[in-house]
């Protein structure tokens, strides 16, 4: 697999907000998000034994799978190895990609992204990057949470207008919840 980076911390967003987790970075992505922060180009190639092997060297069970876009390369043996080694695994995708058949996964975040239709057979989180943007197109999406999540524009000025209107939304749409990016306030990988 092509690994662009495993590494160890809290979950910043959404539901798991504050979770110690190992992180497994897939590279590669087939959206090309003008606002996306993630690197995640680069790589070094893994074995599924590798990948498990080191992700077992931390000391939390829990496993996010993120990228890029992780369903171009998640396969339903590297689960299986991951539970077999105790681990609850999470990943957050863009829901363009299905489920690798027979994968044993414990939550699923989508994020769903402009250019990218929703095809994933399953949403635990639904966690739209809020720009302003029209909602309705979520409308149809089912999920056992919504949550929205300010844009990180890097500029400070519009990420004030940003954060508001997402509360403004939230205000008047109260089955959407507030996820904030965590990792980026307390300055924590």
């Amino acid at each position: 697999m092509r690994v662009n980076e495993i590494f160890y911390s809290l979950q910043g967003e959404g539901h798991h907000t504050g979770t110690p987790a190992v992180f497994l970075r897939l590279s590669g992505c087939n959206l090309k998000c003008p606002f996306c922060d993630t690197q995640h180009e680069s790589f070094v190639e893994m074995s599924e034994e590798e990948i498990v092997n080191q992700t077992s060297s931390f000391p939390t069970r829990t496993i996010i799978i993120t990228g890029g876009e992780p369903l171009l390369q998640l396969t339903a043996s590297l689960t299986q190895l991951l539970h077999n080694a105790g681990f609850a695994i999470h990943i957050e995708t863009n829901g363009s990609r299905r489920l690798p058949e027979g994968a044993e996964i414990d939550w699923v975040t989508c994020s769903p992204k402009d250019g990218g239709k929703v095809i994933i057979q399953r949403i635990d989180e639904l966690k739209v990057v809020f720009m302003n943007q029209d909602m309705s197109q979520y409308d149809n999406l089912a999920a056992k949470e919504y949550r929205l999540q300010p844009l990180d524009s890097g500029d400070n000025d519009q990420n004030i207008i940003n954060q508001q209107q997402t509360v403004d939304y939230i205000l008047q749409h109260p089955k959407w919840k507030l996820s904030l990016q965590t990792h980026k306030i307390l300055n924590v990988r």
